[in-house]
C-alpha cells in the first residue's frame, strides 16, 4: 500500500472511531507508522490532510451511490437516493461534518461533483416523465441543500433526542413541493411548469431538433424560467389539521 493511502486510511479510522478532535498530525502519523515530516511532505500541513480526508470520504460515498440501480419507478429511485444520503451521514457523522460542515467541499472534488451528478440524473428522469414542477437545476439544489440541513441537524442533536422520522417527513415534504406527488404516487402532469420541465429534458436528450446553439440555449432558458416560476404552493384549507408538509 502506498504511503499516502496508508496515512489516509489511518486518519479515516481515527475520525470514525474517535471523532474529529482525534485527527491530529501526531496521532495520524503514529497510527500510520510514519514520521510527521512524511505527512507534511505529502499533504503540506494539517489543513491539507483534512482536505484530502474529505475527498477520501467523498470517494467512499460515491462508491455507495454507484451501487444504486435504476428502476422504472423514478420517484422510488429518488427516495432511495435521499435515504442513502441520510444513512451515510448518520452512520459516519465525523466524515459527514468534515465533508459538508466545514466548508471543505468547494466544488473541486471530483467524487463530490459526481454524487451531485447522480442526483441530477435521477431528477432528470423524473422530469422526462413529466412529474417535476421546477427545473432540474433548482430541484437538484433543493434536494441537496435540504438533505444537508436534515443530516447536519440530526448529527448536532444528542442521539436520545433525535427525531428519526424527520428525514422521511422532510423528504416527502420536498417531493410534494417539487413534484406535487408527495406519497400519493405518480399522476399525469397537467400544469404548465411540469410540461416545461418535461420538454426541457426531452430537448436535452434529442439532438435532431433543427435549432442553432443560441436558439437552443434561449429556449432552454425560457423553459427553465417557466418551470421555476410557473407553480405555486397549494393552499391550506381553513379547517383540518395538517403537518408541516400539508398532510392530514
Amino acid at each position: 500500500m502506498r504511503t499516502r493511502e496508508r496515512i489516509l486510511r489511518a486518519a479515516a479510522d481515527l475520525l470514525t472511531r474517535e471523532g474529529r478532535t482525534a485527527v491530529s498530525t501526531r496521532a495520524v502519523s503514529a497510527a500510520a507508522g510514519v514520521q510527521p515530516p512524511t505527512l507534511y511532505r505529502l499533504f503540506g500541513d494539517k489543513e491539507g490532510l483534512l482536505d484530502a480526508l474529505a475527498a477520501y470520504g467523498f470517494q467512499q460515498y460515491l462508491a455507495e451511490k454507484q451501487t444504486l440501480e435504476e428502476t422504472d419507478d423514478t420517484i422510488a429511485d429518488l427516495r432511495r437516493c435521499w435515504d442513502q444520503h441520510v444513512d451515510f451521514g448518520l452512520s459516519r457523522p465525523g466524515f459527514y461534518v468534515l465533508m459538508y460542515g466545514e466548508g471543505r467541499y468547494r466544488g473541486d472534488i471530483p467524487a463530490g461533483l459526481e454524487t451531485i451528478a447522480i442526483l441530477r440524473r435521477n431528477l432528470a428522469r423524473v422530469a422526462a416523465a413529466g412529474w417535476l414542477r421546477v427545473s432540474v437545476e433548482r430541484a437538484t439544489q433543493l434536494m441537496h441543500t435540504n438533505g444537508l440541513g436534515v443530516v447536519l441537524s440530526l448529527i448536532s442533536t444528542p442521539p436520545p433526542q433525535r427525531d428519526l422520522e424527520l428525514p422521511t417527513v422532510a423528504r416527502e415534504c420536498l417531493l410534494g413541493t417539487i413534484t406535487g406527488l408527495g406519497d400519493r404516487g405518480p399522476r399525469a402532469p397537467k400544469d404548465v411548469a411540469s410540461r416545461a420541465v418535461a420538454l426541457r429534458e426531452a430537448l436535452r436528450d434529442n439532438g435532431t431538433i433543427a435549432m442553432t446553439r443560441s436558439e437552443g440555449a434561449l429556449l432552454a432558458d425560457w423553459l427553465d424560467r417557466i418551470a421555476d416560476t410557473g407553480h405555486s404552493a397549494p393552499a391550506v384549507p381553513a379547517s383540518g389539521r395538517r403537518d408541516g408538509c400539508g398532510a392530514r
